[in-house]
């Protein structure tokens, strides 16, 4: 790729501004110093005044995302979870994006990538990729409850098509975590809703192979595709 392309799609500046960036002696490539915006190289061999480029092979991270922060990038409701991320990365092309979203009440692991391809198959419902949560309930976990989510019977309001099999744990009697392999809109609030409760506190701990672990809220770290894993 030529290296004014790779600079102003990772965000250092406008086609204009990063050939002035190479012509100036401030781009090298394997420690070379090079002058010419249409020279040929791989982002990873290229550094800026000497620093490697920022994520030069594309951004695939985890966030721990608070309760309170929402997952557009208006703010209309509140502040976005793009403010926990680094503003360089707004001025990447493409710009990383959330993997589908998690509302404002929720918390919990959030993917973020520039990887639409990756972006598309974690989200697509024919991958089914597993989706861990922890639900804090307003009352007590039934037997009927159960029975009724690991059906594939529980039809939500407003649609036509059952839920797929979820696996509960029961942590104690008013917590249980979930193991999803769809994503439908507050699928998990309205999975509680139609059985007669009501979630207070919902979690998300893993997507696919990936989990939040020890990761302390507000924090993003680097993941792999390996990691995430499950979204052939």
């Amino acid at each position: 790729m030529r290296l004014d392309r790779i600079l102003g799609n990772l965000g250092h500046g406008s086609r204009p501004e990063v050939q002035r960036l190479v012509r100036s002696g401030r781009v090298a490539i394997d420690g070379a110093v090079v002058r010419d915006p249409a020279r040929h190289a791989e982002p990873g061999a290229v550094t800026l005044d000497g620093s490697p480029l920022d994520h030069p092979s594309g951004v695939l991270a985890a966030l721990h995302k608070p309760v309170g922060y929402v997952c557009s990038r208006a703010g209309e409701e509140g502040p976005t979870i793009y403010e926990l991320l680094p503003q360089a990365w707004d001025r990447r092309s493409p710009r990383p994006e959330a993997v589908g979203r998690l509302d404002r009440d929720t918390s919990g692991l959030l993917l973020v990538t520039d990887d639409h391809d990756l972006l598309h198959r974690l989200t697509s419902p024919r991958h089914h990729v597993a989706k861990t949560y922890v639900a804090g309930l307003a009352r007590p976990v039934t037997e009927e409850l159960l029975a009724t989510f690991a059906s594939g019977e529980l039809v939500l309001r407003g649609e036509d098509a059952p839920c797929r099999p979820v696996q509960v744990t029961v942590v104690d009697d008013r917590t249980t975590e979930l193991v999803l392999t769809e994503g439908r809109y507050h699928q998990v609030r309205r999975m509680f809703a139609a059985c007669g409760n009501h979630v207070e506190s919902l979690h998300r701990t893993a997507v696919g192979g990936c989990r939040l672990g020890d990761l302390g809220e507000g924090a993003w770290r680097d993941v792999t595709t390996d990691e995430v894993g499950s979204a052939g």
